[in-house]
């Protein structure tokens, strides 16, 4: 079946580029009174976007598994609050969105920003393999609690951290947790960034008569973030990145973005008047992205070649599919009225 994908999903020639920071991005944006729930906000392109959304005046809240590491990262930002929870532990994320809707607070943004890699084959309490766990359906289940409080917003978003990773490997309907085919580290990342596309296009479909719009999006290839920290470096080498000491090449590394570059498309998301009335796109480079038909080369040694959103990640019927599958495994229905 020929993938059904949206007419939003091309460039809308933002002014901004791969090179601009998230710095760059928030100038002139005041966010005074918005609260900002951030996963992840504590460490690699997290953090930088919790800082610099704090010193556009957000108050941002930042639930962690390990509140002492996070504590120590975010030590001396204003304007946060740090709570506990694991994207892993279902009773920690409803424990946690509990606390945050009973307060009566209005949610303008959720960035679901937190995700593993390169990690070998593990499961959740659940059986759920913990990539499509931590990276999907952890996320899926604290937007569906959180709901009410976005609606209360009137005008919030929810974006999703993705990234180019989804051309990996489409969502495997039949075998998403790894039962019956044999692992795969990068398929089981991929099928996860897809599914983060999958999600922002349905939830945007499902929030547009509340005002709330979702975005996924390609951060781009960071130098310095600890995502890659289970990664061999054998697999580094095959890619062409790095040496045979195993060492980043230098005219790959200088290529690579920086951390505050990393997180501009995040905050551009995130603020930007530019995305007013539109939704269900999936973003890099501080613009809406081109749909890859195969008509993009890519090298992995080439950084500004790992770009574009393949099809199958925005296709409207397997958005519909997967918010169905979802619910099946997390055994709740989420109410979007």
């Amino acid at each position: 079946m020929e993938p059904i994908i949206s007419t939003l999903q091309q460039p809308i020639q933002s002014g901004f580029n791969a090179y601009s920071t998230a710095q760059e991005v928030i100038q002139g944006i005041d966010l005074t009174g918005k609260t900002v729930i951030i996963t992840g906000g504590y460490a690699g392109i997290g953090l930088e976007t919790t800082k610099v959304l704090t010193s556009a005046g957000a108050y941002v809240i930042i639930p962690a598994r390990d509140i002492e590491k996070a504590g120590k990262n975010l030590t001396g930002i204003e304007n946060i609050k740090l709570e506990k929870m694991d994207l892993m532990d279902p009773a920690s994320i409803d424990a946690f969105a509990e606390r945050f809707v009973s307060s009566r607070r209005k949610l303008d943004l959720l960035i679901n920003n937190a995700g593993i890699m390169w990690v070998p084959l593990r499961r959740d309490s659940r059986g759920f393999e913990s990539q499509l766990a931590t990276n999907y359906l952890g996320q899926f289940h604290l937007t569906s609690k959180l709901w009410p409080a976005l609606k209360k917003a009137n005008g919030a978003r929810v974006i999703s951290v993705s990234s180019y990773g989804h051309q990996m490997a489409p969502f495997n309907f039949e075998d998403p947790n790894f039962e019956e085919r044999n692992y795969d580290t990068l398929s089981g990342y991929g099928q996860s960034k897809t599914a983060c596309n999958l999600f922002a296009v349905e939830l945007d479909e499902k929030g547009k008569e509340f005002d709330i719009r979702a975005y996924s999006l390609h951060p781009g290839s960071v130098y310095g973030t600890d995502l890659g920290r289970e990664e061999p470096v054998e697999l580094f080498k095959q890619l062409g990145t790095h040496d045979e000491n195993g060492n980043i090449k230098p005219e790959v590394e200088a290529r690579l973005k920086t951390i505050p570059q990393g997180a501009a498309t995040t905050v551009w998301c995130a603020v930007t008047p530019q995305l007013n009335g539109i939704g269900g796109v999936y973003c890099e480079n501080c613009d809406i992205a081109e749909v890859d038909r195969g008509q993009i080369e890519h090298r992995f040694d080439e950084p500004a070649t790992i770009r574009g959103v393949q099809p199958y990640s925005i296709d409207k019927n397997n958005a519909a599919r997967l918010w169905k599958l979802s619910e099946e495994m997390l055994g709740f229905e989420f109410d979007t009225q």
